[in-house]
């Protein structure tokens, strides 16, 4: 995530602000231009704003319908679209006369638009489910029903689905622990997710199967038979030396979207460091492989060896300050050489599509 600055103060300001805390100015973000704007009510007309960025060339906005919710601070331009492309996505929310439920969709709307930024960086295509009805892509945000039932958390042709407990922190956390998970977040949830959603578009659709066959192993295995093993058995021993995560193990659909997930993780916190202007250079030791300096866009093409170069020492650096909080490991994962081969498989064919 990069950083912003108000343009009428040059505050620095974040990207879920609404105002501009030393000025303010109220602030919404602009997807087309990649910025957070300092807007001004155009006089006359209610509920109209003008961006002082120049970028915006004097275009009128009006905020997403969501806004009224306080989940979305996205724009959309006047007499355009009720709602924002991030928004558009949805198909189901949350009830809001249950208590609780807008805080937990405030939570998912979050990570959603979180992860809506990282696709338009990356230049890949978002189809809507009223674009494509059969798979194009959309969330569903699920409470358990009341007769007892479960929701699972999933993706089906292009239908994302989050259970609502997820933005239970607490729960969510207890499940971390109890399934012997070192990570587990809603960011990480909808970057996985959506994970799925590209292998259809981009391997499935693209002509891609030989090829991801090569890296990740063969899809037509039991998914089903696959599942039922993995949480009967577990991962093997060695996991490590070739996957990500070990769910990861658990079918070439998961490896391929537990990789996708990891790979969004990584570009999107290389922005954030580079924003910040952050470079890792170990004073006790002058091995490369421990110094970083995170100087290019992580979002452009270019070889994945400068993004596993800068990644690692970032990662070291960033544990050690963890553990010195008395945290769990900031990035608790190890990227055995088959693991950097398969991250390298998503990055290429995610700048292959966005050439495309």
């Amino acid at each position: 995530m990069k950083l912003f600055a108000c343009q009428a103060c040059n505050q620095i300001v974040f990207f879920e602000n609404t105002a501009c805390a030393r000025c303010g100015h109220v602030l919404g973000y602009l997807p087309e231009e990649n910025d957070l704007g300092a807007l001004e009510p155009v006089a006359g007309e209610d509920g109209t704003w003008r961006p002082l960025s120049q970028a915006a060339g004097g275009s009128s906005y009006r905020f997403c319908a969501n806004a009224g919710q306080t989940v979305c601070n996205w724009l959309v331009p006047a007499g355009g679209d009720a709602f924002c492309l991030a928004c558009r996505l949805n198909r189901t929310i949350p009830d809001l006369t249950e208590d609780g439920h807008l805080d937990q969709w405030r939570k998912l709307e979050t990570a959603k638009h979180r992860l809506v930024y990282t696709l338009l960086r990356l230049g890949l295509p978002i189809v809507t489910r009223l674009e494509d009805s059969a798979e194009g892509l959309a969330f569903d945000f699920l409470g358990d029903p009341p007769d007892g039932g479960t929701v699972l958390t999933g993706h089906q042709d292009g239908l994302i689905t989050i259970a609502l407990r997820e933005a239970d922190d607490a729960q969510r956390e207890a499940m971390r622990v109890r399934m012997g998970e070192q990570y587990r977040t809603l960011l990480g949830h909808f970057r996985h997710e959506v994970g799925h959603y590209y292998w259809n578009v981009l391997v499935r659709d693209g002509g891609r199967l030989e090829e991801f066959r090569a890296v990740f192993g063969d899809e037509r295995a039991d998914y089903q038979a696959a599942l039922r093993h993995h949480y009967e058995v577990g991962a093997p021993p060695d996991w490590q030396d070739n996957f990500v995560s070990d769910y990861a193990t658990t079918h070439p659909w998961e490896d391929f979207a537990e990789t996708w997930a990891h790979y969004l993780h990584i570009v999107s916190t290389l922005e954030t460091a580079r924003a910040y202007g952050l470079s890792v250079d170990v004073h006790v030791s002058d091995d490369p492989a421990l110094q970083a300096e995170v100087t290019f866009n992580p979002y452009a093409p270019g070889p994945f060896q400068r993004i596993a170069e800068a990644w690692l020492p970032l990662t070291y650096a960033i544990n050690s300050l963890n553990r010195s909080m008395g945290q769990i490991d900031f990035y608790p994962f190890v990227l055995a050489p088959p693991v950097l081969e398969k991250l390298a498989y998503v990055h290429g064919l995610i700048h292959g599509a966005a050439a495309g």
